[in-house]
């Protein structure tokens, strides 16, 4: 190997080393972010609940969208004034839409049916808000989702105009690897997309 090779190695080498270094400062810094925002408690008496959508299992609830509804029926609990906005269309393997899935688990609850909004066309966390906020003029709510997923969440609502509150719901334990994962890509399309 000559000396210019060499050079070019090592070169590489140190580029590498700044850009591990970079990704690694990045995750870091919206880790922070992520536990910072679930670490968060809302106030009493918001006008609107959002309960963001994920995985149904034909019409049985995942475990993550499980753990959404049973924190925000706990809040509704002590704020019965409010509105309870469940969100999410129909996806691969569900034969009902996340909405409705929702909808049957709070009216099992007790939850009376003239405090449940639907918003059932959506594909996505930025559609879930987005709608909600078209269909209920919705100014001020508090979102509910899983912990890793409410810094994303929190932020689209704020560009949408939404006074935002996060409530964080836990994540179940062998889920959190992969949803971590797909969410700091998801982190990193949004701050492409610019929202």
């Amino acid at each position: 190997m000559n000396k210019k090779e060499e050079s070019f190695l090592k070169k590489l080498f140190y580029l590498l080393i700044i850009l591990a270094v970079a990704c690694f400062g990045i995750l870091a810094f919206y880790y922070i972010q992520i536990k910072k925002t679930a670490a968060i408690t809302p106030p009493d008496n918001i006008p609107y609940i959002i309960v963001l959508g994920a995985k149904v299992n034909e019409q049985k609830l995942s475990k993550p969208l499980q753990y959404r509804a049973e924190t925000a029926f706990a809040y509704w609990e002590k704020n019965q004034k409010s509105q309870i906005v469940v969100t999410g269309g129909q996806g691969s393997g569900e034969t009902t839409t996340e909405a409705e899935a929702l909808q049957n688990y709070f009216l099992e609850k007790g939850v009376p049916e003239n405090h449940i909004l639907l918003e059932d066309k959506s594909t996505s966390t930025y559609e879930n808000i987005q709608l909600a906020k078209k269909l209920f003029s919705i100014e001020e709510a508090v979102i509910v989702s899983n912990d890793f997923h409410l810094f994303r969440a929190i932020t689209i609502a704020k560009k949408e105009g939404i006074q935002a509150y996060p409530l964080a719901a836990k994540t179940p334990l062998w889920a959190k690897l992969p949803l971590y994962i797909r969410e700091y890509a998801a982190i990193g399309k949004m701050k492409l997309k610019g929202y």
